[in-house]
């Protein structure tokens, strides 16, 4: 029988959730011997809103976007460094576009078997439900989705792994 994990995705917004969700699919890379990828996506569906709804000028909106990349660089180099004292290799990359989209395409284009997201945020609205991007890509990603759950349990696993 073949693995039936051979390829993780974890998806990284910069939020505690998805760093949490990084360090699970980092436990889960070192346990079933997987390859590791990580993405961050500059949402540039978001950005185009805000300069159409006038919150941002079209100057302000590319120096925003600069701070995104900026973020999205940081982030990507954070799940470097927590894989790396694990002794797990990660692909990490950054792409632009809607979300959920991009996120689609990259688990299609490296076949990834197992697509890591962290723990869906409350939703407080009919319009947040509509937009949460994350949720976006649970649904529309053509691979298993595992939602890391239980931030103090993957902490601990995390720590022991050697």
């Amino acid at each position: 029988m073949t693995r039936p994990i051979r390829k993780i995705m974890v998806y990284v917004d910069g939020s505690e959730q998805s760093i949490t969700a990084a360090q699970y699919a980092i436990v889960l890379a070192k346990t079933l011997g997987a390859d590791l990828y990580a993405l961050y996506v500059v949402d540039t569906r978001a950005l185009a809103e805000l300069v159409n709804s006038r919150i941002f000028l079209e100057s302000e909106q590319e120096e925003y976007r600069r701070d995104l990349d900026g973020d999205a660089s940081r982030y990507l180099n954070h799940v470097r460094e927590l894989a790396r004292r694990k002794g797990v290799p990660v692909a990490a990359e950054k792409a632009s576009g809607a979300v959920h989209v991009e996120i689609k395409a990259k688990v299609a284009s490296l076949g990834v078997d197992l697509l890591v997201l962290g723990e869906i945020s409350q939703i407080r609205s009919r319009r947040d439900e509509l937009y949460n991007e994350t949720e976006r890509a649970m649904r529309t990603a053509q691979c298993p989705v595992l939602v890391a759950k239980g931030e103090d349990k993957i902490w601990d696993l995390y720590e022991s792994l050697e």
